[in-house]
């Protein structure tokens, strides 16, 4: 059993830290709204800390779980980030989705500090997350890696390393250009469905069955026709995702045209007041006037 640091912990750093827990390994915590790491010390034990680099002191891992890039440079790099609380020796895995290029900042000023560092994005969601079942793409040195993949596992059905730092994100930004195509083209799907008078329930039924099944047919139509997307991962995080996939591109040099669209139609989503919606409500802008 490690001792682990968790940082972050939102809607799937919470239940993340819990599996780690569960799976016996000892846990310091540390999230930026005190009182979210004491009630998770209260339900699963462990200890809540001030700082990231406090909760870090000691520790063999630490994994972290924030929202951007820049709230990753500050639990890692600042004053009072990790790194100022560990020693050599010691792995940092981030399941922040966030650029390739800070990963590979921060890899640097922990091999400084003669720590390893692995970008770890995820992919699953809540369900995912509070299943133990989540996707695990990972960037980084195979030794250092090895050595964290036990831990990983906890709360993993997939973990994989793709190359050196940094290929754990654009792994990520693959993930998060299909998921962008494949609902916009279930939502035009169920929208010509009822256009044309078709039961879209019975229709995604047969087709499901065919080469259209996909993740999100299967889980997430029902409540495209309800109009309920009151859960799941939300279009502003979407939104936030798509950017940096577009960076890189722009980079890279990769063209990436119905990325593009699908971002302006979350833009349209949220200009509907739907930021927190789940990302398949791509469907209530084709459904307004409906």
């Amino acid at each position: 059993m490690a001792n682990v640091a968790f940082v972050g912990l939102g809607v799937m750093g919470y239940p993340m830290a819990a599996h780690l827990s569960r799976a016996g390994h000892q846990l310091n915590v540390y999230n930026r709204t005190a009182s979210r790491a004491r009630q998770w010390v209260e339900a699963h034990g462990g200890r809540a800390f001030a700082t990231p680099a406090e909760a870090a002191a000691g520790q063999d891992l630490v994994m972290i779980c924030v929202g951007n890039d820049d709230d990753l440079r500050q639990v890692v790099s600042g004053e009072q980030g990790v790194l100022a609380g560990l020693q050599a020796g010691a792995i940092i895995v981030d399941h922040t989705t966030a650029s390739a290029n800070v990963a590979r900042e921060l890899a640097g000023l922990s091999a400084a500090k003669g720590v390893g560092f692995l970008d770890a994005p995820v992919s699953g969601g809540q369900a995912g997350a509070e299943n133990g079942q989540l996707t695990v793409m990972v960037g980084g040195e195979e030794a250092v890696f090895d050595l964290a993949r036990p831990v990983i596992a906890a709360y993993a059905r997939m973990v994989r390393l793709m190359g050196p730092v940094g290929s754990g994100q654009l792994t990520k930004m693959v993930n998060q250009i299909c998921i962008g195509g494949l609902l916009q083209g279930l939502s035009e799907a169920l929208h010509f469905a009822r256009c044309a008078g078709l039961d879209a329930e019975a229709a995604m039924q047969v087709i499901s069955k065919g080469a259209a099944q996909s993740w999100q047919l299967e889980h997430r139509h029902q409540s495209m026709l309800a109009g309920d997307f009151d859960f799941g991962f939300a279009v502003d995080w979407m939104r936030k995702d798509l950017a940096i996939v577009l960076e890189e591109a722009r980079a890279n040099g990769a063209q990436l045209p119905v990325t593009a669209l699908v971002d302006q139609f979350y833009a349209d989503v949220q200009q509907m007041g739907g930021g927190r919606w789940d990302t398949s409500s791509l469907i209530a802008r084709l459904n307004r006037g409906k």
